[in-house]
């Protein structure tokens, strides 16, 4: 089973995660646990004040170093064997052969991040890992979170119903884009199905399908070239 904590300050955003889908059925099934950790249950005061305003000024509050140290502690005497990742942009961008790496060990806890961010001592002592989507910001770390720990989860034996689904998906592998798809109707709005995928020589549908999806990861990998920031 794949055990997962997430300390956020917002754990109803998870039940999106949890609920839905074939991800959701492996959680509601006991292939997959996930737990929530609120800081706020770790603050000094009646209020949970978990952030406060930065050193040397500015706008924008940091999340106090005090609650998320005894959040994490708290995961970690759960979860001894976790490593902890925590949700930024300043990370390492995310990538396939990362979910099906991270889903070979049996304990996760991921961090979300709110505000201008984390106290970096935190993030100094009790960090492992520390992972981004791509350079853009999102208001705080849970969506980015759900979208690694779905990544992850589809990798768990039994959570697809197709034992040829990942191998079969865009960035399996060698890393190429999965082909284009159709199904019925053969017509639709003057666009007809490639005939290849109806003339029933399988040899032929495969290698219909390698081409695609080698020119799809060219142009996609020529696009990613041609926006890369100069």
């Amino acid at each position: 089973m794949l055990d997962v904590i997430a300390v956020t300050l917002m754990p109803g955003m998870f039940e999106a995660l949890t609920g839905y889908g074939v991800v959701g059925d492996a959680f509601q099934s006991g292939k997959a646990r996930l737990r929530t950790i609120d800081p706020r249950a770790y603050a000094a005061d009646a209020r949970g004040t978990v952030d406060d305003a930065p050193y040397g000024g500015g706008p924008g509050m940091v999340l106090k170093p005090e609650p998320m140290a005894r959040a994490i502690d708290a995961a970690k005497a759960e979860l001894p064997a976790a490593r902890v990742c925590l949700l930024s942009p300043d990370g390492r961008i995310f990538a396939a052969a990362d979910a099906e790496r991270m889903a070979a060990r049996s304990q996760h806890i991921f961090v979300c991040g709110r505000y201008l961010g984390i106290d970096q001592r935190i993030i100094d002592s009790r960090v492992d890992d520390v992972i981004s989507l791509g350079s853009f910001v999102a208001s705080g770390g849970e969506l980015p979170a759900m979208a690694v720990i779905e990544a992850v989860v589809r990798h768990v034996p039994g959570v697809l119903g197709c034992g040829d689904s990942l191998r079969a998906e865009s960035f399996a592998g060698a890393a190429r884009l999965a082909p284009p798809c159709y199904t019925r109707p053969e017509e639709f709005e003057g666009q007809k199905v490639p005939a290849v995928l109806l003339g029933g020589d399988h040899g032929a549908i495969e290698r219909w399908r390698k081409e695609e999806a080698g020119r799809r990861t060219a142009a996609w990998r020529a696009r990613q070239d041609d926006e890369t920031p100069r």
